[in-house]
């Protein structure tokens, strides 16, 4: 079929009204029931005298047996406080590697520990433990010894959740059974899934998941260990797992997800294309993205002014941050478009290759230097997306932020800010930050200065009955800049063709035929072999390299 040009005429397949897009979602989520008694029976005696008084925010008690569970549980948080801050925050049950045993011997000598290294079984704490109504996250560390070829500190992550967001994974993560965990731990499973060895198990009716980043290969590489150094300090970490705090809440009980806010004035300018629909030559064998409306948080958007542009970065040039910048229509213009499945080496659950982006690449306002001056003094700043707590350790590149309320539990990961700034900073794990605190810049860090394009990476991630996975961030991203413009962008559902007066121009608008894709590749190839890089070396990075 043809389609004629008309001069002047702007012919878009486009839902102004909501009629032919598909309407943003919030989450689904499902509800912990827990099993209080059968906790507090595993405890043995801490010597903690139980205070007068049970705090307000806990059940009331109802029964002689939920009086026996509740004067149980504060006398151990009353002795684990000094420990661990605001372990009764938690609405499950605690789990730690800790040396339950040795502590009421030390309370009663009056010879507690400082810190609380003497009785995390070998483990030291991280400096994150983030107790709230939907569960509890923690991180710890164990440093290897007598090795000379990774001597960097192993990170391993707990987290027991209230609530879990029901998803549908295209590729689904079995597991597989785990025989010398399966009498303390019944159901234990062991899986593989988005570079992270887990073990899942569900204990009091809680569903609980610890996880260590590695790398599948026989050294370390990426300051990661190998998988199978992780499993060894995976196993001894659930072995030396007791309940050491938590209490039963009133506010415990299952609430659903806040409506979605958006404004209903249309905006004149803001456009997207539907979640899933990648960037030509971008994608696995010609696969779509996962088109997923969900609006996973009511969040602030990441950048602290607009305009922005949601793109993909896949084939930017690496640019200097104070470069000045060329106005290429494609990399600061509307539409949007979702990259979350784009062609990339990282393993994604949710997308249909199970390969993808792992999350969302958003690009500032150009650089405009000032008349006379041939560079770009740059401050686009970057901003917490909602309430909650940092997790990151010195020099890493990675920074997340974590959001622990009634009806949501969700993780942010923001990517290619400057890791020393970072640290000069202080957006180091413990950090609390409130929602549009500003915690850093926009830069082009990817392993060093000048390693990717200037650009933040934003993903989202969810515990599930596998764990923490990647969720598409694109339409929470899309929301919230509705909200940050104060007016509700148009989703694209159909091809875009503008027509300017200029059948060139025009021409050049529609999307790329079969022939000029091929050929674009080609090039593309052409250059990167021309680096003179070993053959393998391509496909090396493209796999463990960040984003």
């Amino acid at each position: 079929m043809k389609l004629a040009w008309y001069p002047s005429l702007l012919l878009i397949f486009v839902s102004a009204s909501g009629a032919l897009a598909t309407e943003m979602k919030p989450p689904t989520l499902s509800f912990a029931q827990i099993n209080w008694a059968a906790a507090v029976a595993t405890l043995a005696d801490t010597g903690a005298q139980q205070p007068a008084a049970l705090p307000e925010r806990f059940q009331p008690n109802q029964s002689s047996a939920s009086d026996a569970v509740a004067a149980a549980l504060v006398r151990l948080n009353a002795a684990m406080s000094q420990q661990l801050t605001d372990m009764a925050d938690s609405p499950v049950p605690v789990l730690m590697p800790f040396a339950t045993t040795a502590l009421p011997p030390d309370l009663a000598a009056g010879a507690v520990n400082a810190g609380n290294e003497g009785y995390l079984t070998g483990f030291q704490a991280a400096k994150f433990f983030h107790p709230g109504p939907a569960g509890y996250d923690a991180a710890f560390v164990i440093q290897t010894s007598g090795s000379a070829k990774f001597s960097i500190p192993i990170e391993v992550q707990i987290s027991g959740s209230a609530l879990l967001y029901e998803l549908d994974l295209p590729t689904a993560a079995r597991g597989t059974p785990v025989p010398a965990l399966e009498e303390e731990f019944p159901g234990i499973r062991r899986l593989m899934l988005e570079h992270h060895l887990r073990y899942t198990f569900v204990r009091f009716g809680v569903p609980y998941v610890v996880s260590i980043g590695c790398f599948d290969a026989r050294v370390p590489r990426y300051k990661m260990p190998t998988c199978r150094t992780a499993e060894q300090v995976a196993l001894r970490f659930l072995r030396a797992l007791r309940m050491v705090g938590g209490m039963p809440h009133r506010a415990s009980a299952a609430t659903p997800p806040p409506p979605i806010q958006r404004p209903a004035e249309l905006s004149p300018s803001f456009t997207y294309h539907g979640p899933g629909r990648l960037l030509s030559d971008t994608s696995h064998n010609g696969q779509r993205g996962r088109p997923d409306h969900t609006v996973y948080s009511q969040i602030r958007f990441p950048l602290a002014e607009a305009p922005a542009y949601a793109n993909s970065e896949r084939y930017r040039r690496r640019n200097w941050a104070r470069a000045p910048e060329p106005d290429i229509a494609s990399e600061h213009s509307y539409p949007w478009r979702d990259n979350f499945c784009e062609r990339r080496g990282f393993l994604v659950g949710q997308c249909p290759a199970g390969n993808g982006h792992q999350g969302q690449d958003i690009r500032p306002m150009p650089c405009k230097p000032t008349p006379g001056a041939n560079r770009c003094e740059r401050h686009d700043d970057v901003v917490a997306v909602r309430d909650g707590v940092i997790r990151r350790l010195l020099k890493q590149e990675a920074a997340y932020l974590f959001v622990n309320t009634a009806n949501e539990h969700i993780r942010f990961r923001y990517l290619h800010m400057n890791p020393r700034k970072m640290d000069t900073d202080n957006l180091l794990s413990g950090r609390r930050v409130r929602e549009g605190e500003v915690i850093g810049q926009v830069s082009n860090f990817n392993k060093r200065e000048n390693g990717t394009s200037y650009h933040l990476h934003f993903d989202i991630q969810v515990p599930t009955k596998d764990g923490w996975v990647f969720v598409n961030p694109y339409m929470t991203l899309v929301a919230a800049y509705e909200r940050l413009i104060g007016a509700r962008g148009v989703e694209l559902v159909g091809p875009t063709l503008v027509a300017t007066g200029d059948p060139a121009k025009m021409a050049a608008a529609t999307e790329p035929t079969h022939t000029a894709r091929r050929k674009a590749k080609r090039v593309r190839y052409a250059k990167h072999r021309s680096y003179n890089y070993p053959r393998w070396y391509g496909r090396y990075y493209a796999r463990y390299s960040l984003h």
